[in-house]
């Protein structure tokens, strides 16, 4: 059974939902500037969401995994939100999708032109790989 101390509320939202609304120990996620472990109290903290895999720990039960593909985070001692622009679980994710968007992203960066956006195919990739990785 969780310690109740130790336990504080997380929700996830996106333009389209209310994607997850529950408690943790810890959660984990990447942020702008690396990946971020936060437990209940941590100082109170707003930060940019980088694509990655967001892991929701609870004392005594699995993990809750999910992809998150950028937005801002609100840190309170009491409560972590996510304010993601996409949000998936991982049955949610076709994996056939995910791998033809990873073959066009690498496809734009090893032939890129003048034209290619750089930028914007690099994230490309980043989302298709998490995809990937998340619906193993």
């Amino acid at each position: 059974m969780a310690d109740e101390s130790r336990i504080f509320e997380v929700e996830i939202i996106t333009p389209d939902r209310v994607f997850y609304r529950g408690e943790a120990t810890m959660i984990e996620f990447n942020t702008a500037a690396g990946e971020l472990g936060v437990y209940k109290r941590h100082i109170p903290l707003t930060t940019v969401l980088a694509p990655g895999i967001v892991k929701i720990h609870k004392d005594g039960e699995d993990d809750v995994i999910a992809a998150v593909h950028s937005g801002f985070a609100e840190i309170l001692p009491e409560k972590v939100t996510l304010l993601a622009e996409i949000a998936e679980w991982p049955d949610e994710i076709d994996k056939g999708r995910a791998e033809a968007a990873r073959q066009r992203a690498e496809e734009r960066l090893s032939h890129k032109t003048g034209e290619t956006d750089i930028k914007r195919a690099e994230f490309a990739l980043r989302k298709a790989l998490i995809r990937i990785d998340i619906a193993k």
